[in-house]
């Protein structure tokens, strides 16, 4: 039952200079998401778990959300903070704990940042560990995830793991935006901009109302470059996620665009609905 919880337990910290350094001119908009996600999908696939991407906890030091960025000198230092406001807030909703349940690690999926450092300290999981790390057998740990990510009790009753995954599954997240080209954002959705008709098509999707949408193209001839479909499924309180079976759709033109906060940004950022694959809102 551990492993199969195991990246669903996982704190991590990537940093633009681990991903690509401080001189390379790729999109550094998405380039750091991305990165996160590959990492997230690799540790999914090893672990047979569940990666919890984008979870946006609020800091009671710090007053909850914040774009604010900052230049962190000490990932290690960094993501033990964030190790103890996870514990913080699942103590909040009640969730006790063993003593030493959570451990953490960066990782470096960069192969040019090994030339910059030569020590790194244990909390560090190195390129060279990272790309020879292989799904093993469940019946099986190896070294150093076990050093990682094993603490507390083996034996675990299920109705914990289950309470953990679920509180972990309801906790603040950050809004999604997937763009063409495999590219993703983590930030918050503020609200659409174009022609009035637009805007007032699209006055329903609220976050309040609506958990995610995706955009099509419209099946009108003639307008089907001009118009695009945006599917949006309402919110089901009722259970978790939204309802898949309740969808709706409206049309907008393909110029009408998204305003939306990155989270790795001070800047908010515009993306036409013709760049947008789909957009996943929290609540």
């Amino acid at each position: 039952m551990w492993l199969e919880i195991i990246c669903g337990l996982i704190i991590y910290q990537l940093y633009r200079l681990f991903f690509y350094g401080s001189s390379n001119a790729l999109d550094v908009k998405t380039s750091d998401f991305n990165a996160i996600f590959s990492v997230a999908n690799r540790l999914e696939k090893i672990c047979g778990g569940k990666a919890y991407v984008g979870l946006n906890i609020p800091d009671a030091d710090t007053g909850g959300r914040s774009h604010r960025k900052e230049c962190l000198p000490d990932p290690v230092a960094e993501v033990k903070k964030r190790v103890s406001v996870l514990e913080s807030y699942l103590e909040q909703r009640g969730f006790a704990l063993p003593e030493g349940y959570f451990s953490y690690k960066v990782i470096i999926p960069n192969p040019n940042f090994r030339e910059i450092y030569r020590n790194f300290p244990p909390e560090v999981i190195t390129y060279d560990q990272w790309v020879q790390l292989e799904p093993e057998p469940k019946s099986m740990m190896f070294g150093w995830v076990k050093g990682a990510f094993h603490g507390g009790k083996k034996a675990m009753q299920d109705s914990f793991h289950q309470q953990l995954n679920f509180i972990l599954g309801t906790a603040p997240m950050w809004d999604r935006l997937e763009l063409k080209g495999s590219k993703y954002i983590l930030g918050e959705f503020l609200e659409f901009k174009g022609k009035e008709e637009d805007t007032q098509a699209l006055r329903h999707i609220k976050r309040s109302k609506v958990g995610h949408i995706t955009i099509q193209k419209t099946s009108m001839l003639g307008l089907a470059r001009s118009r695009l479909q945006v599917v949006y499924y309402p919110r089901d309180y009722r259970s978790e996620g939204t309802s898949t079976l309740d969808w709706r759709e409206v049309e907008a033109r393909s110029s009408t665009e998204v305003l939306f906060h990155p989270s790795n940004s001070n800047k908010v950022r515009k993306y036409k609905l013709s760049s947008i694959i789909s957009m996943s809102l929290s609540a």
